[in-house]
């Protein structure tokens, strides 16, 4: 677009640019309101996270700052802008983040007696990362079924608990963190994606599995709501291990049920497309290009 781009750390004493555009209201929030004071006439853009909408903003004054001192809000999805106040809202617009896929190995054609599910993301809590391993334990041996988890550990506590479950549970593995192509390999190769999240903004991991067009088994929250709409049929109650399980067990038995989520995923396709999200910041940022 003809933009020079520099990406800071959050924690950057002094920011000097045309347009910042602050990556999650909290945790940038001291940089853009240094940039907003020094730089009043130019342009501030924050990009709220999960934990900004569904955690932060009702009871960080410092989040609600950020925005008020904004001149654009981002959100990943259109269901996090009901959670602004109206004043905020007339500012905010959703784009939702794309994936560009690299090339991978081919899929290996799968074997009809065993299914295999993906768990993508960092361990911590809200994420509920454990939450497919659990559901496993209880399906019937046949068919064969795994759950592979992999990302780093944000919350030392599942340093232990993945450990303990990978040694007592046989359907569960935990990888640890890999590289990001090899994610992608592990999605591609899955029967299906959990994304057994309790807050999200717009996961980056489902936009992979639309690109990909790997089913989805995700909790019924609203940042998956936004993405994948209220008529998709793949949704569990968030923190159930019995409603997972549940729909994990007619994903194996049901093959309509498996066809029909991937029908619905491959029409959600354009969503995610570079194009697409290129094309939305491009509208937003020749706004304020000839600000300065």
């Amino acid at each position: 677009m003809g933009f020079q781009v520099r990406i800071y750390p959050s924690d950057t004493p002094s920011i000097e640019a045309d347009i910042v555009v602050a990556l999650h209201a909290k945790k940038s929030a001291a940089a853009a309101l240094r940039f907003r004071k020094t730089f009043p006439e130019r342009t501030l853009i924050v990009v709220l996270t999960g934990t900004d909408i569904y955690r932060d903003l009702p009871r960080s004054r410092t989040a609600t700052r950020a925005l008020e001192a904004a001149d654009a809000i981002v959100a990943l999805q259109p269901l996090a802008l009901d959670r602004l106040a109206p004043s905020l809202r007339a500012k905010a617009r959703t784009i939702v983040q794309s994936v560009s896929l690299p090339a991978l190995p081919k899929r290996a054609k799968r074997r009809a007696s065993r299914y295999e599910f993906a768990v993508l993301g960092h361990l911590r809590a809200e994420k509920d990362p454990l939450r497919a391993a659990y559901a496993v334990r209880g399906l019937p041996r046949e068919p064969r079924v795994g759950v592979t988890l992999a990302g780093g550990i944000l919350d030392d506590r599942y340093r232990a608990r993945a450990n303990v479950e990978a040694a007592r549970n046989p359907r569960f593995r935990y990888r640890g963190e890999i590289a990001a192509r090899a994610a992608l390999a592990l999605l591609a190769r899955s029967d299906a994606l959990v994304l057994s999240s309790r807050m999200e903004g717009g996961a980056n991991v489902l936009g992979e599995a639309i690109a990909l067009r790997v089913p989805v088994i995700a909790s019924r929250i609203d940042g998956n709501r936004g993405l994948l709409g209220d008529d998709y049929r793949g949704y569990y109650t968030v923190g159930s291990t019995d409603s997972l399980r549940s729909l994990l067990k007619r994903f194996v038995e049901d093959a309509s049920f498996r066809d029909a989520l991937r029908a619905q995923i491959a029409t959600l396709a354009p969503l995610v497309r570079p194009a697409a999200e290129r094309s939305a910041w491009a509208q937003l940022l020749r706004r304020y290009r000839s600000r300065r």
